[in-house]
Formats: structure tokens, sequence, C-alpha cells
């Protein structure tokens, strides 16, 4: 059997292009030779939609764009009943990822299922999703306003027009955010995420909080003399990339680490491969800081001159840090199953749970993962009316795990 979970757990990363893209090489490796059949089943606790196909004899594909995966579900000749083949598109939120397993084994958190007709032990490919953040859509559509994908539309991505639909719009009030935070945005830079712009912004010694139309406005300026021959201007580019050219090789290098990591043999070899790789996201030595949506940003030196007032910068430990997950869990919401209590939490150190920890009404402006930043602000409660009472009112410790009128996850 086999699963796609990135290098490691999902609970270390959560999905960005380079999963999506490898999530949908293991699809079709893995289906390439099985026939499905039947209903597709949903979970029940799962809020996403139904999934309306059934039929005696069907194919699975899979196709990754930036951040989203579509799978198409195909008849086969003379399947029955007679129709037409149905796509999904889906978005993994923080920790969706596909299996491969015994249709009598399925893993927790399987929210779809797809299982294989006879003859032969039946199997099923599941959605797994232990959040419950991931979505899927029906009808095959990729999510209007996403750039190009950094990876497989890397020509339209770099080169003009598309390239310019970056550089074109330096007006858009995003570019007037930090670079860290530009970075975000799918609609200009569709698949990149939190440890993707560590990696991207370490490498050309760029502020993560310097302002975004700064960085990318010297990109206007940047062109190759024309004395060069294409070879020439092809090896000084590949020696000297700008930011928009590292947004496509940089995820390219986590795919070429795939392999083995993608499959049923993935391990800690695997993640401790990925974690080499890393130069700077939770790498021992690095700073973070939190940025404007509660995301923690690693860099190696000063933050820019847009970094969070009052922001406390910290330096990751080259001991103990060093054995934990790039995560660190340090932006994942608290379980909204297991709040800890006021004395446990005052013990830890750990903020106060509130719902406006859950990522709802996500947009494409920021990344479609990072939960928001709640409130600080104290409300002044009023006072109850004398000789009565007040009765408090508790909230409720399992707020809705599914991130309503979330755009892009």
């Amino acid at each position: 059997m086999g699963t796609y979970e990135g290098p490691g757990c999902p609970s270390h990363r959560m999905p960005e292009g380079p999963e999506l893209h490898l999530a949908s090489h293991f699809v079709n490796e893995a289906c390439r030779e099985l026939v499905f059949g039947g209903c597709v089943e949903k979970s029940p606790v799962s809020r996403n939609p139904e999934v309306p196909f059934e039929s005696s004899a069907y194919s699975i594909s899979a196709l990754a764009r930036g951040k989203e995966l579509r799978l198409t579900l195909s008849p086969l000749p003379g399947a029955q009943p007679p129709r037409e083949p149905l796509a999904l598109v889906f978005r993994f939120g923080m920790t969706g990822s596909f299996q491969l397993v015994p249709s009598d084994a399925l893993p927790p958190h399987a929210h779809l299922r797809f299982y294989t007709a006879p003859p032969g032990p039946r199997l099923a490919l599941c959605f797994v999703d232990i959040r419950r953040f991931g979505r899927w859509d029906l009808g095959g559509e990729w999510q209007t306003g996403r750039g190009p994908c950094v990876l497989l539309e890397y020509e339209q991505f770099r080169l003009c027009p598309s390239r310019e639909n970056v550089l074109r719009n330096l007006a858009d009030k995003a570019f007037d955010r930090p670079i860290c935070e530009a970075l975000l945005d799918q609609r200009f830079f569709n698949g990149i995420g939190n440890y993707l712009r560590a990696e991207i912004l370490y490498r050309l010694r760029i502020p993560p909080f310097e302002k975004a139309r700064t960085v990318l406005e010297a990109l206007q300026q940047r062109r190759p003399s024309p004395e060069l021959t294409l070879s020439q201007k092809i090896r000084a580019k590949l020696q000297n990339p700008d930011l928009l050219e590292l947004c496509h090789s940089v995820p390219k290098e986590v795919v070429q680490l795939g392999g083995k990591g993608y499959g049923p043999e993935s391990g800690e070899e695997d993640f401790a491969a990925f974690r080499a790789w890393l130069r700077c996201y939770s790498a021992p030595g690095m700073s973070s800081l939190r940025d404007r949506h509660g995301r923690t940003i690693w860099f190696q030196g000063d933050p820019g001159p847009l970094a969070p007032k009052g922001g406390k910068s910290r330096k990751k430990k080259s001991s103990q840090g060093a054995q934990q997950g790039p995560e660190d869990g340090a932006e994942d919401p608290p379980s909204p199953n297991k709040a800890p209590s006021k004395t446990r939490r005052a013990q830890r150190g750990l903020p106060k749970q509130t719902t406006a920890q859950l990522p709802e009404g996500t947009s494409l402006h920021q990344d479609p993962e990072a939960p928001p930043v709640p409130d600080t602000g104290k409300r002044r409660r009023r006072p109850a009316p004398s000789g009565r009472r007040r009765t408090r009112k508790t909230k409720a410790d399992t707020p809705s795990l599914e991130p309503e009128g979330t755009s892009a996850s």
C-alpha cells in the first residue's frame, strides 16, 4: 500500500506547491493499474459536499496546480450506469494527504474514500485530513484569481506577459506589505507557502520585512546585456537567479528530494533528508518573528523596516530545537478538542484559545493555511443589573473545525 504525506508526517509542515505536485504523482502511480467501482463514500463528520458518483468501473487520475489538486474519475468503456467523468478539486489545508490502504484498514480521518472493484483485494484511496481544514469542490475548475503555478506553469510565471502578473501589478496594495507576506498571496505566487518563502528570501539575503514593492521594483531594472548570447544569458540566470526565478527553482528542489519520501516506504529517513535541505526555516541559529497573519517567518540578520512593532525575535537553539519538526507547532492553533485549562495554559505560557485562531474567512490575499491573528483587545463587560447575578456564558470547547468561507487552502 502507499501513502502521500510529504517528507515526514503531515504534522511537520503544511502542504505547499511541491507537496501537492508529489501528491498528484503518487495518485497517478498508485492508481495506474487499478479499477475502481461503486459509490464514493464521505465521512459523516465532513462538511464538504457529497460526491454523487457511481460507476461499475472507473479510473482515477490527478493533476496539481499550485496549492490545488484535481482528481478526475473517468468511467471505463461499458461501465454502468453510463455517465460522464467527474472532477473534484482538492485544497489540502494544513494536514491533507492521500493514502491507498486495504478497505478493512481505513486510517482515522479518512473523509473521502474511493474503493476498487472486484476481483482482487479491495483497496481504498482515501483523502485523509486530521484537522478537517482541507476542502474539495465538484466540477474540476481551478479557483479563480490564482496566479500561474510556480512549478508546472513556470514558463508562464517567469516570462512576459505572465511574469508581468507580478510586475505590472506593483500598485496593488498587497505590495505595500512586507515581502514575506506578499509571497503568500496566491494571486501572484500560487504554490508558495511558509517554508518556501523563508528559503527563498534567505538565499537572496532579503530581509523578510522589507517592503514588497521595493524588492520587486528592482527586478524591473534587471535586464541582461543585449551583447550576451542566449547560452550566456541562461548561465547568468542560473548563477544569479532573481526572486521570481527562485519561486520556481526552490520548490523544484523539494520535488527532486521526492523518491521514496512519498510512497509506502516513507519514514523518518526521508524527513531527515528534507530537514537537511532546509537552510533557514526553523534551522538552528535562525531568528523568527510573527507576521501580520500570525505565521512565523524565519530569517537571518535584520528583519527589515516593516517588522512588527514590539515583536520579539526568537532565535533557534542548535541543540534541542534541531530535533523538532520544522513547524514545531508554533503556527498551528491548539486542538479545539483538547483546549488547555487556564491553569495549564498559564504554566505552559500558551495564549488563550479563541475561535478567531481558526482559519475562517481566509482569502487568497494571505497564505490560505494561516490562522488569523486573534484580536487581543479586551471588551469592557457591562455591569449586571442590581439584585441579580449575571450568568456567565461559556464558550464551546469544540468550535467548528471546518474553515467556513475559506476560499483557498
